[in-house]
């Protein structure tokens, strides 16, 4: 049995109810390729004694629930829980004042990462859960209640698998590792929400800095259009008519109008101001130009031996029961070499030069780097054959 809160009222008495518990575990339902930001449509929630979901499109205002699960000493349970982060970042502009993400939590203790949740219930718990309705639109009403069951069953376990979860990390002494990885997850999370990213655009390297320049006026221009129409920003220009704009570098409506695929009707009305952006990037002050910076080539051996690194720490990883993705990429493997060999010039440390991810491969990194530590094949037949010799 659950409770369908389809009402402010029914909402109130539930968070009533929730309130009594010191955690709350929770998922979400939403449809992301419509609108400028994923539009929420069910929520899923479950406590000791308590299981619900509440119908969003009926259920407008859910503050009193997002400020519930911030609440100091609350602890909140999800998977995956970026877009339910989005969510309560973009209601309340604050976050849960503890959040175990259960999908970090397995990669902790596991060497799959990141793991689905069917995967992780079924690893863990032994339990299969329901694979139906995975092509719904939640948007649509009445749901049915197959549809809500398995829109249920995304909640049902995370209790159980916190609990489950909790224990292992404190049998690998890994607690204070997950207390640090959700406090980095949730700053790198909060803000990629808040900042502008506009050089995630994709094909922008090799562009020279005034098409830079002109590519961030663009996106800023691109951004602002779709916010205001609530629409996915790519709807509004794709990437690669920005790029193309930017090697243009005119801003001239006509030569503008003439690149293919520019010749859609609804952008006659925004013209001006995407014409407006690309001024903006050419008339950019030469010291303001993005993408200037200098700095000294790494030696050509940094991606051999980041490479050979990242197999040996994987290897590692493989033994003691972490996964090797949750630690690092290669390419973090190569910013580490260039930070200890003194090629690093950014202002934060490597990610594997600082907390917990220090501590696990400094020790190994520094011994392979000096000889003290070997990295050689042993039983070709073992499921992991790589060994490391440490003098």
């Amino acid at each position: 049995m659950y409770d369908h809160v389809t009402t402010e009222s029914q909402l109130a008495h539930l968070v009533t109810r929730l309130a009594a518990h010191p955690h709350v575990a929770f998922d979400t339902e939403f449809v992301s390729e419509h609108t400028y930001r994923s539009q929420l449509c069910l929520i899923q929630v479950a406590a000791p004694g308590i299981l619900a979901v509440i119908d969003t499109l009926k259920v407008r205002e859910l503050d009193s629930f997002w400020r519930l699960l911030t609440e100091p000493e609350r602890t909140t349970v999800v998977h995956a829980g970026r877009e339910e982060m989005g969510f309560i970042l973009h209601a309340i502009q604050a976050r849960p004042a503890r959040l175990f993400d259960v999908q970090v939590a397995a990669g902790l203790v596991d060497h799959d990462y990141p793991a689905g949740y069917a995967s992780i219930v079924r690893r863990f718990l032994n339990v299969q859960t329901n694979k139906g309705e995975t092509r719904t639109d939640w948007r649509q009403r009445p749901l049915s209640a197959a549809q809500l069951d398995y829109a249920l069953d995304d909640v049902r376990h995370l209790e159980q698998l916190w609990s489950k979860l909790e224990g292992k990390l404190e049998a690998a002494g890994r607690t204070a590792w997950m207390q640090e990885e959700m406090a980095t997850w949730q700053n790198d999370v909060e803000e990629s929400f808040t900042r502008k990213r506009w050089r995630r655009i994709s094909g922008l390297n090799g562009l020279p800095r005034r098409e830079l320049a002109i590519a961030r006026e663009l996106w800023h221009w691109r951004d602002q259009v779709a916010e205001s129409r609530d629409m996915p920003p790519k709807r509004v220009l794709r990437d690669d008519l920005i790029v193309e704009l930017c090697k243009r570098k005119s801003a001239d409506p006509a030569q503008i109008g003439a690149i293919r695929g520019m010749q859609r009707s609804d952008l006659r009305h925004i013209m001006n101001g995407l014409s407006e952006a690309i001024q903006r990037g050419l008339a950019c002050p030469e010291e303001d130009l993005p993408g200037g910076e200098r700095h000294r080539a790494p030696p050509s051996q940094l991606a051999v031996l980041g490479q050979f690194l990242a197999t040996a720490i994987a290897g590692n990883c493989r033994k003691e029961k972490i996964s090797p993705a949750l630690v690092g990429t290669a390419a973090d493997m190569r910013d580490l070499l260039a930070f200890k060999l003194g090629y690093h010039e950014e202002e934060r440390p490597p990610l594997l030069a600082s907390g917990w991810r220090a501590d696990f491969v400094g020790s190994l990194v520094d011994d392979l780097l000096s000889g003290k530590a070997a990295l050689r094949i042993g039983d070709v037949h073992a499921p992991d054959p790589l060994v490391i010799d440490r003098a």
